[in-house]
C-alpha cells in the first residue's frame, strides 16, 4: 500500500499522537535497558526504565540557592513539549494531527527551540555544571543544525513542497533513502545530536558531574531523561516520512508501517549509541563542517539535478 494525501484527525488526534510518541519513546528506553543489560550483566533488561522512573516519582526533588525555578522547569520540560509539537505535523501513515504547507520548517523550528530548552534547563539551576553543560549543547548545535538543514532541503527539493504529506507521497515506488543515502545519515546523526543520544552527549557527560542533570532530581530528572527519548522517537518517525516512504508497504495499513519503521529505526539507533564513544564539542566541529556539510550539499546538488531533468523531460 502506498501512502497517499494524508487526513486531518478529529478532535481526539493529539491525543492520540501524544499516545503513540510516548509509547514508542518507551519501546526505547526498553531496548536501551535491555542492550544495557547484556552488556553489562544487569539483570533488570527490560524492567529497569520503569524501575528507574518509579524511583524518581519517589525521589525528593533538590533545590539550589538562588535558582530560577520558571526558567528552569522551562527547559526540563520543554523537550517533551518539543517532541509533541514535531509529532503534530507528522503523518502517521495517511493520519495528521497538523497538515501545515510548511511542516518540514515547522519541525526545523521545534529543533532550534531544542537549543533554549537544554540551555534554560542549565541556566535556571544556578549551578556551574549544569551552565556549562548548557553551553556545550549550544556549542553542539552549531555543529550539527547547518548541516541538518541542508539535509532537510533534499527531500523537500525533490517533492517541490515543505508539506509532510506531499513528501511521503513522492517516494510512492522510490523511497528517498535510496538516492538520498548521505542526506539521510546526516539527519540520522543530528536525530542522535538534538536528543542527547551519544556521542552527543557531552552536555550530560559524568566529567561535568552529569552536566545539565547534575542538579536535577525526582519529577524534573524523569522529564528531562523522558524528553530525551521523546525527542529520539520523533526524530525516527521523521526520518521514516522523509527517507523512508512513511507509511508504504503491502498487506497491512499505512500506520502501522509507519509505526513498524519508525520503531525499528529507533532500536537501530540506540544500539548503535550502545556502540560508540562520546566527543566533545570540539571533536565534532571539524567533521561536521569539513566533512559532513560539503558532503550533504552535494547530496543537495546531485537532488536538486536530478529533479530539475526530471521535470523538464
Amino acid at each position: 500500500m502506498s501512502a497517499g494525501a494524508v487526513e486531518q484527525l478529529p478532535y481526539w488526534g493529539p491525543l492520540a499522537a501524544l499516545a503513540a510518541l510516548v509509547v514508542v519513546a518507551l519501546s526505547g528506553a526498553v531496548a536501551d535497558g535491555v542492550l544495557s543489560a547484556r552488556a553489562g550483566g544487569a539483570r533488570r533488561g527490560a524492567l529497569a526504565p520503569i524501575a528507574e522512573g518509579a524511583r524518581l516519582l519517589r525521589q525528593r526533588r533538590r533545590t539550589t540557592v538562588a535558582a530560577d525555578a520558571v526558567l528552569r522547569q522551562v527547559g526540563v520540560m520543554g523537550l517533551m513539549v518539543a517532541a509533541a509539537l514535531k509529532v503534530a505535523v507528522l503523518p502517521v501513515g495517511t493520519w495528521v494531527v497538523s497538515d501545515l504547507d510548511v511542516g518540514l520548517v515547522w519541525f526545523n523550528t521545534m529543533d532550534v527551540l531544542v537549543w533554549a530548552f537544554v540551555w534554560l534547563a542549565g541556566w535556571g539551576t544556578n549551578s556551574v555544571y549544569p551552565l556549562v553543560g548548557g553551553y556545550r549543547f549550544l556549542a553542539l548545535a552549531l555543529a550539527y543544525e547547518l548541516p541538518l538543514m541542508f539535509a532537510l532541503t533534499a527531500p523537500a527539493i525533490a517533492a517541490g513542497s515543505l508539506r509532510m504529506g506531499d513528501i511521503v507521497a513522492a517516494q510512492d515506488g522510490l523511497w528517498f533513502v535510496v538516492w538520498m543515502p548521505l542526506a539521510f545519515l546526516v539527519f540520522v546523526a543530528a536525530v542522535l545530536a538534538f536528543s542527547l543520544q551519544r556521542p552527543f552527549t557531552a552536555p550530560i557527560s559524568a566529567d561535568l558531574g552529569g552536566g545539565v542533570l547534575a542538579e536535577l532530581s525526582g519529577m524534573d530528572r524523569l522529564l528531562l531523561l523522558a524528553g530525551r527519548y521523546a525527542l529520539l522517537a520523533a526524530g525516527s518517525g521523521f526520518a521514516v516520512a522523509l527517507f523512508l516512504g512513511g507509511g508504504s508497504g503491502p498487506w497491512f495499513p499505512a500506520w502501522f508501517w509507519f509505526l513498524a519503521k519508525t520503531v525499528a529505526l529507533l532500536w537501530l539507533l540506540v544500539a548503535v549509541r550502545q556502540r560508540v564513544p562520546q566527543l566533545r564539542p570540539e571533536q565534532l566541529m571539524a567533521p561536521a563542517w569539513v566533512v559532513g556539510l560539503p558532503l550533504v550539499l552535494v547530496q543537495l546538488l546531485i537532488v536538486s539535478i536530478v529533479t530539475i531533468t526530471g521535470r523538464g523531460s
